[in-house]
């Protein structure tokens, strides 16, 4: 499954790359973010893995990132591993003009389980939800200070 979304900032790029880009904001617009941890690699370089871990009703989730292209503030691509998931995420920022930036992801999901196989085929529509609302999660606490915590 694949899809792109796209989402325009009241930003400059440099200040949307660096918000993108700490794992201490993460938590202001990834709602369940708990935490980061380095398991390999220098962290923000390709090729470094990081777990993340998320807490989703009462299930904690944990994913494997792995950074494939770090050339902030233009891109970033990293993929990501959970249990029946293997997710290709690649982040595009456009400059448009000295206060606003156009965040661009394009995701690919493969599915390795027969659980989410099915889950994408029935209800293929929830992933590209689930990455919309970060997107407009990230746009809240970047122009405004919003953070998903708070609310």
């Amino acid at each position: 499954m694949k899809y792109t979304l796209e989402i325009a900032i009241q930003k400059p790029i440099e200040v949307v790359a660096s918000t993108f880009y700490s794992a201490e904001n993460m938590k202001h617009w990834q709602e369940g973010f708990v935490s980061a941890t380095n398991i390999s690699g220098t962290p923000g370089e390709e090729g470094s893995k990081t777990k993340l871990t998320y807490k989703m009703g009462r299930r904690e989730i944990s994913m494997i990132e792995t950074i494939v292209k770090n050339n902030l503030p233009h891109e970033f691509h990293a993929t990501y591993e959970t249990k029946g998931i293997y997710n290709i995420q690649k982040n595009y920022f456009e400059y448009l003009d000295s206060s606003a930036t156009k965040w661009i992801s394009k995701s690919e999901f493969k599915f390795t389980s027969l659980f989410f196989k099915v889950y994408s085929f029935i209800a293929p529509g929830s992933f590209k939800k689930q990455s919309l609302k970060y997107m407009k999660d990230f746009k809240k606490f970047t122009e405004k200070g919003i953070s998903v915590v708070d609310i």
